[in-house]
């Protein structure tokens, strides 16, 4: 099973995290993400860039608005994510807890990523969906 632990951060925790030395974040970091990598659990793993740097579509209105970001009211920011293969969300929570990446006013969101096993096969989206992914060697 796949799920994606998604790292968040209150904004205070975000901004301690430019006090740390760049090359020993990378270094620990490093390390965690090793350990992924040769436990065989580590499909993908991405940080995002500063939040003020991103835009926002809000689709309350037609068009939706555009917005620079970061969110109108944060009290916590998506600023990364791992996507794990386990056995369970057990065995996800254990990855997560084991992250170098902690502290007050840090987070990590566990969620099961659904398969396209899990829709109506039947449905001409999912065909065209499926031979995709089949043509790219994802399936």
């Amino acid at each position: 099973m796949k799920y994606m632990l998604i790292m968040r951060a209150t904004d205070e925790a975000y901004a301690q995290m430019g006090d740390i030395d760049f090359t020993e974040m990378l270094e620990t970091i490093g390390k965690y993400n090793d350990e992924l990598i040769r436990a065989g659990v580590l499909i993908a793993a991405e940080g995002l860039d500063d939040a003020e740097d991103g835009v926002v579509v809000d689709y309350s209105s037609e068009p939706p608005v555009v917005t620079d970001g970061p969110y109108g009211e944060t009290k916590e920011l998506f600023n990364g994510f791992y996507l794990l293969n386990v056995a369970s969300k057990e065995e996800a929570v254990e990855w997560a807890k084991r992250s170098p990446i902690s502290g007050p006013g840090f987070k990590t969101e566990i969620r099961r990523v659904t398969t396209i096993d899990e829709f109506p096969q039947d449905n001409e989206w999912i065909k065209k969906e499926r031979a995709w992914r089949e043509a790219n060697g994802q399936l």
